[in-house]
């Protein structure tokens, strides 16, 4: 099993930044992609970033440019730099570990929220 712990949310103006953090432990081993995702109310849960064990990145169009996700494995914990943020940007931010083999699991934390407002 694997425990995924977000912190840093909050409430920001716009053009403001945040960073997000989230602690992952248990089985950590064997995670192999960590990343985040969000949702917005009244919306579908979207991508926001991942990044790969191996530090590959991919992210949401909306993000691109603005955000950055980053992977200390030493620590255990996964990043998102959240730059220029915008008020669409207001969801709850989930953090996402995936193990891909031997066995396919998703786990998921238990959100943290970013509003940003003026």
């Amino acid at each position: 099993q694997v425990q995924l712990v977000e912190s840093g949310g909050g409430l920001v103006h716009p053009g403001g930044s945040l960073r997000l953090s989230c602690a992952a432990s248990g089985s950590v081993f064997s995670i192999d992609v960590m990343g985040w995702y969000r949702q917005a109310p009244g919306k579908q849960r979207e991508l926001v970033a991942v990044v790969n064990r191996g530090g590959s990145t991919n992210y949401g169009d909306s993000v691109k440019g603005r955000f950055t996700i980053s992977r200390d494995n030493t620590r255990n914990t996964v990043y998102l730099q959240m730059n220029s943020l915008k008020s669409e940007d207001t969801a709850v931010y989930y953090c996402n570990g995936v193990r891909v083999a031997p066995s396919p699991a998703s786990y998921w934390g238990q959100g943290t929220q970013v509003t940003v407002s003026s």
